[in-house]
């Protein structure tokens, strides 16, 4: 049991934030009238006086419930009045006592207590706990280097426990109400456990504390490294001259900015973004896509322009000086350039250049670029199957870029150029998107001055671009995308025209290419000819280009070689350099004939003739076709039969004639497959011949289509018929009255050897195509 003692009234003097355990020494400013009247009355009596602490030390006056009941017995050994009027006083503490009695408040605390001391040790587990308290608080004065460790030697030579914990707890960072609880430990084995847990707890988080500063400490280091480092780097490239890093970088980019022409909201976006990169770490890989960015968004024309070529004559002169034909083209692009010169504001047409392969559409776009003083760039669109080719990727896409329209412009440098969207008819669309949905706004002029790519984000103006697209067949391209360009038709070359551009263009450069000089070889006009005619089979010139660089190659190992000096390539020795003939194209017959018609047929290739035989032969009235017809043929065959039945006894022909003879149209070259909308008339005349006996004129040639009641319909394609007729020595040709327009088009050179006979009905064919015919 702890001994305990009833003491007489004592003063009580409140402490503020402070707490004075037994054996402390203490000095005390004391300045509120109270505990100044208590001082004075302790060092009237027995200098001893009770220390209570305050529970709340925002308190000024505290009365007796705003302190805590347990405080500390101490003798007060020095008192001292300073200058302020205050005390100081230096007091030392002897035993806990507890507040039993209040005696008085007024005109100081006066109150009766029960003292407690401290039982001496009495067995080992009091040793025990002294021990390990006194190790744990050696580990701590280690750890927290606040306290000194003379304090340890002093504190180790105490032989009480409960002493020993007082002490010890006094020297600890402990909060007012941790301190009173362990003042209201009365029991010393409890008191020792409490104080070595709490010595326990501080150490951990000391070894915590130190583990932190140790970290900081060294990231301190390195950062301070690092720093010592760059300002090092800093240092050497002000002496070299250079910018300084990524400071020097961005002031770099901000100039850029500043000089690009940017309109403003996109000059304010490049800024806002330039300001994100120089936030962030170089090695961040945000901070590459922003660079990025910036480069495409500096390095696109925004409103760069080169100014456009006015001169009507000089353009004229180039379309002409490059490219033999094409007369609709050239003048397309005058008028583009006439009407520029006259409102100075024109939004950049929108052509399409249909055609077949090889007749020059590409290079036609190259020469109209540079009659117009503009840049020239040139996009393929061939297998083009995701939208995003044409409008880019989102920057949040791993390797994310513009579309190849945007790509275009940056080749261009310039925001008029003239931008060529080759093979427009070959995109084809997948579930990544539809590309040729993505062109119509490109393509529209009333929306590409405000163009949107993903990559981009900004809109851009496309609006002065000369947009000109290439296409084989427009039956491919869908037809919103096909209504927003103007298609101008290059159907193809005439034998005439392609025997100017062999001579102006084709020789001229093969002999470049192959080191001949213009004298070395000569190949005559109707050598030219003949290639055309028999080694080529073409809308185009490509096919005849490699031919003449075949010859060329032969005439240049025969002059290397000494066996010539000068190559002339006439019409006898071409097939020495181009071997045997591999075409031929139709020709006129021998004789009239009963049954045989000429027809006109268009081919990818050109015109061509086409002979059309009827026999009969006693039979059921079955109808045979053969040589390899497409449906819209065999109908058109049908169409004839059914209306030579229908007006069989006004043609003179037996009105049974489908019940006792069997018929057999033949379209020769079985192998090479024929359709379209044209040979209509041409069967039926060679049918009326052939039910008719009378021959059909040699010299004719003849194209339309046919209805049941005997109308001649329109076709397509009169140019390249009318040559190939030409071509093959026929005199007259046949024609719908609704192509009369398409005569224009046709040569001089050729009107001047055909006579055209415009006809509306199949009555009036069989006067001019059949001999001796009398309707």
């Amino acid at each position: 049991m702890n001994g305990k003692k009833k003491e007489a009234a004592i003063p009580l003097l409140p402490l503020r934030g402070l707490l004075v355990f037994p054996t402390m020494v203490l000095h005390l400013d004391v300045g509120r009238e109270k505990s100044v009247k208590a001082l004075e009355q302790a060092m009237v009596e027995d200098h001893m006086i009770l220390l209570a602490s305050q529970k709340d030390v925002a308190v000024d006056e505290p009365d007796m419930d705003d302190l805590y009941k347990m405080g500390t017995i101490a003798r007060v050994k020095q008192l001292l009045k300073l200058p302020n009027g205050t005390f100081r006083v230096l007091v030392e503490g002897v035993a806990r006592a507890l507040i039993t009695e209040v005696v008085s408040e007024e005109p100081y605390f006066s109150v009766k207590v029960e003292k407690f001391a401290d039982r001496a040790a009495k067995d080992l587990e009091d040793e025990a706990l002294k021990r390990t308290m006194l190790e744990y608080f050696e580990q701590y004065i280690n750890l927290s280097k606040r306290l000194s460790v003379d304090i340890y030697a002093s504190i180790a030579d105490i032989d009480e426990p409960g002493r020993m914990a007082d002490i010890i707890a006094s020297h600890l960072p402990l909060k007012l109400e941790e301190k009173q609880r362990i003042l209201e430990t009365i029991d010393v084995k409890e008191r020792l456990n409490r104080i070595i847990q709490i010595l326990h707890n501080e150490k951990e988080v000391l070894q915590l504390e130190k583990k932190i500063s140790a970290r900081v400490k060294q990231s301190m280091e390195r950062t301070q490294k690092e720093y010592y480092l760059r300002e090092q780097m800093k240092a050497i490239q002000k002496e070299l001259g250079e910018k300084e890093g990524k400071t020097g970088e961005v002031e770099e980019l901000k100039e850029k900015i500043e000089a690009a022409g940017m309109p403003e909201h996109v000059k304010e976006t490049a800024l806002k973004e330039l300001d994100r990169y120089e936030k962030i770490p170089a090695t961040s890989a945000e901070s590459a896509v922003i660079r990025n960015y910036l480069d495409w968004l500096i390095v696109l024309p925004w409103s760069k322009e080169t100014e456009d070529i006015h001169d009507i004559k000089r353009a004229e002169a180039i379309l002409h000086e490059e490219h033999y034909g094409l007369e609709q083209v050239k003048e397309r692009v005058l008028e583009f350039l006439s009407v520029k010169q006259l409102t100075q504001s024109l939004k950049g047409p929108i052509l399409c250049l249909a055609g077949p392969p090889g007749v020059g559409k590409t290079s036609l776009a190259r020469s109209i670029a540079k009659a117009l003083g503009r840049r020239f760039v040139r996009v393929s669109l061939g297998g083009v199957r995701d939208e995003s080719e044409i409008r880019g990727h989102r920057r949040t896409y791993v390797g994310a870029m513009p579309g190849r329209i945007i790509q275009g412009m940056k080749k261009a440098g310039t925001i008029n150029p003239v931008f060529l969207l080759d093979e427009i008819d070959k995109m084809s669309s997948d579930f990544r998107g539809d590309p040729s949905a993505a062109m119509l706004e490109v393509l529209d002029p009333e929306q590409n001055h405000t163009f949107s790519d993903h990559y981009i984000e900004e809109p851009y103006d496309l609006s002065k671009v000369m947009f000109i697209a290439t296409a084989n067949h427009l039956a491919t391209i869908p037809q919103p995308l096909l209504d927003r360009m103007e298609v101008i038709h290059i159907p193809g070359y005439t034998e005439v025209e392609k025997l100017h551009i062999a001579k102006r263009h084709l020789l001229p450069k093969q002999l470049a290419a192959h080191g001949l000089k213009k004298a070395a070889l000569q190949i005559r006009d109707e050598a030219m000819l003949t290639i055309i005619r028999h080694y080529t089979r073409e809308a185009g010139v490509r096919e005849l280009e490699r031919q003449l660089a075949a010859i060329c190659r032969k005439a240049a190992r025969l002059i290397v070689s000494g066996a010539k000096k000068r190559v002339v390539i006439t019409e006898t020795n071409i097939e020495e350099f181009l071997g045997k003939r591999k075409y031929r194209y139709g020709q006129a017959e021998a004789k009239d004939q009963v049954g045989v018609a000429t027809g006109l047929a268009y081919t990818a290739f050109g015109g061509d003739t086409l002979a059309i035989e009827v026999s009969l032969a006693k039979g059921s009235g079955k109808l045979v076709l053969t040589g390899k017809l497409g449906d819209v043929m065999k109908e058109s065959a049908q169409a004839a039969f059914s209306y030579v039945r229908s007006r069989a006894e006004e043609l003179g022909i037996d009105p049974a004639f489908h019940e006792t003879h069997d018929i057999h149209i033949h379209v020769p070259e079985g192998a090479v497959p024929k359709d379209g909308p044209s040979a209509g008339i041409t069967i039926a005349t060679a049918l009326i011949s052939a039910l008719t006996g009378k021959p059909v004129n040699r010299f004719v040639g003849m194209t339309g289509e046919i209805t049941l009641r005997g109308r001649v319909l329109p076709i397509g394609g009169l140019k390249e018929k009318t040559l190939s007729a030409h071509r093959a020595g026929l005199k007259t040709v046949i024609l719908p009255k609704d192509n009369e327009k398409d005569l224009a088009d046709i040569p001089d050179t050729v009107k001047r050897d055909l006579h055209f006979v415009l006809v509306s009905h199949l009555d009036e064919v069989l006067p001019h195509a059949l001999v001796g015919w009398k309707p």
